[in-house]
């Protein structure tokens, strides 16, 4: 799972094993270490209407309603946008990227972009 901050917006890419595990578990989640604190990312499937975040003790969750999950997880659905307050709110599959890189991509989805 990544995660993307930037000011006021919040982005989550998930592989394919993560959506998977999304839609059998209803809920994935990571973290970050530092020397005293982790900082915990998380995905959940919630009771919810739309698209939700929040922010608790060194944890942001995302909440995912019951339909957008199935259609992430069934669909060629590339993900989902929402608001809470002034924070917008991203849920996405992640694409193997078009140029070199370093990370390991073998989890990632086909980019529908790739010429084959």
């Amino acid at each position: 799972m990544k995660i993307r901050i930037k000011d006021n917006s919040v982005r989550i890419r998930l592989t394919q094993s993560e959506v998977n595990a999304l839609y059998q578990d209803g809920n994935i989640s990571s973290k970050t270490e530092f020397l005293e604190k982790s900082f915990v990312y998380a995905v959940e499937k919630a009771d919810v209407l739309d698209l939700s975040v929040e922010f608790v003790e060194n944890k942001i969750t995302l909440k995912i309603p019951s339909s957008m999950l199935e259609q992430l997880y069934s669909t060629d659905v590339v993900g989902f946008e929402g608001l809470t307050g002034k924070v917008k709110l991203l849920l996405e599959k992640d694409f193997v990227c078009l140029d070199n890189t370093l990370e390991d991509q073998s989890d990632n989805y086909p980019n529908p972009n790739m010429n084959c």
